[in-house]
């Protein structure tokens, strides 16, 4: 009597197998959006301009190809005054108050790099975006980070939007790079308390983003250097760079992706590596 109800235990116990691992499959178009309605008038400015030109509904498509083993939610909000964006419990959130603080600091008109103001907004809130995709991704492929995981966040949004092509890529890289510019300008020399932020300084991710742009196309980026915003002391190494991330990026971050969906957003062209190969030869 003992055996046969250990055996119906059993027995039950693997005919729920299947259906837990359908439940538990990666699957594409995962993502998830919401446009949390705000009190402020000014974020209500916002959120209309947001919803009307699909902001969210884009980036869910352009990150649909993920395999994603469970849904993720991104959504705009209200953040109690914070110009932030943030990952966890497997929603993103980006603030009212970041975007109208980018709109806020834009460049007036197009710098004298190139630089223009839709860029100075544009940039960083992509690359925001895909900073907390990457925390996202870090948790739920429960991949391993070696070193500060704010550092590769922003390696990974950075790699990301370089597959999208030439001027795309150009648009964004600038962007971001200026408005961190910007913050390290604004916020002058760092204190001691500062440097010991999980993030880089505003000025070392800079860096760190045209650094990997100049080592996917010194051609694209050749100006960044003659023009002295990357020294050429670390430009020099960049493509050493931009190598290890694209080859942590395919060993650990591209199993997870449909590649069949993601030609269709340029995800997967290779852009970036066909052009270093091509300056190699």
């Amino acid at each position: 009597m003992r055996t046969s109800l250990i055996v119906a235990v059993v027995c039950t116990l693997l005919a729920t197998v299947p259906a837990m691992t359908a439940v538990a499959a990666p699957k594409t178009d995962r993502i998830k959006i919401h446009y949390d309605p705000p009190g402020e008038p000014e974020h209500k400015e916002v959120h209309d301009y947001l919803r009307e030109h699909r902001v969210l509904e884009r980036l869910q498509e352009f990150l649909s190809p993920f395999l994603l083993p469970r849904p993720l939610m991104i959504e705009v909000a209200e953040c109690d005054g914070e110009a932030d964006a943030f990952y966890g419990d497997d929603v993103i959130t980006i603030c009212y108050e970041y975007v109208i603080y980018l709109w806020n600091n834009k460049p007036e008109k197009t710098t004298p790099s190139g630089i223009a103001p839709s860029d100075a907004v544009t940039g960083p809130f992509v690359d925001t975006s895909l900073h907390e995709f990457a925390h996202a991704i870090f948790d739920m492929f429960e991949l391993p980070v070696l070193g500060p995981e704010e550092d590769a966040a922003d390696l990974v949004a950075a790699y990301i939007y370089l597959q999208l092509g030439p001027v795309e890529a150009r648009r964004l890289i600038m962007g971001t790079a200026w408005a961190f510019m910007f913050e390290a300008n604004k916020k002058g020399t760092p204190t001691m308390t500062e440097f010991a932020d999980e993030h880089g300084t505003p000025a070392q991710r800079a860096y760190n983003v045209l650094c990997i742009a100049y080592g996917a196309d010194s051609k694209l980026f050749d100006d960044i250097v003659s023009k002295g915003l990357l020294p050429m002391e670390r430009a020099e190494y960049c493509d050493e760079e931009y190598e290890q991330i694209q080859d942590a990026y395919e060993d650990l971050i591209s199993p997870h992706i449909d590649r069949d969906l993601a030609k269709k957003y340029s995800m997967e062209t290779g852009w970036a590596r066909q052009q270093r190969k091509r300056r190699i030869s």
